[in-house]
């Protein structure tokens, strides 16, 4: 199973960023754009587990919830890492993104216990709107964002993370939430 612990969006929101990802289309960047109904921040990418795993990464995960408060997360700002060539393309968080940081923390510290390895990058909250496959027509997607409204995309409660579970296929990633867990501090 290739699993991940992620926090939604709002239904609002992911039309807001459908509606950009679209207008950032119109330039014919060779992107892989993420499906509206799957963004969503990922606070711990787990990898392959094996599922007799899960019996110790969900009491981990309950474990942590139970110590976070629920919180608002302002979406706004967008940008592209990886440089002159970027590979890929997001939204950031504003208010908010503190708390995610110590949530991403608090994970982390959690299912390290349960035998997880750390991430050796630090934690940077953002969604991930698509994939940059190759350089055809950089250029105009990187002017595109930057020509972009500066305005938000809006608030949304954050009250709990959930454990997905990703499936590869070729017309797109399949995920499945395979358990919530509520902030409760």
């Amino acid at each position: 199973m290739r699993l991940f612990v992620a926090v939604h969006l709002t239904d609002e929101i992911r039309e807001r960023l459908a509606a950009l990802q679209e207008r950032l289309r119109s330039v014919h960047a060779d992107v892989s754009w993420v499906r509206p109904e799957n963004l969503h921040i990922t606070i711990k990418f787990l990898g392959e587990v094996e599922p007799k795993r899960l019996d110790r990464i969900r009491p981990a995960l309950t474990e942590v919830a139970r110590s976070v408060a629920p919180f608002s997360l302002e979406v706004a700002g967008m940008g592209a890492f990886g440089g002159r060539i970027p590979r890929l393309v997001w939204v950031g968080a504003q208010a908010g993104s503190a708390q995610l940081t110590e949530l991403a923390r608090r994970v982390e510290d959690g299912l390290g216990r349960v035998g997880f390895p750390k991430e050796k990058r630090d934690f940077t909250a953002h969604f991930t709107l698509g994939r940059v496959r190759s350089p055809r027509n950089v250029e105009s997607l990187l002017a595109a964002l930057h020509e972009e409204p500066a305005e938000g995309f809006g608030a949304a409660p954050v009250s709990q993370c959930s454990l997905m579970q990703s499936e590869l296929n070729p017309s797109g990633s399949i995920y499945t939430e395979l358990d919530r867990f509520l902030f409760e501090a």
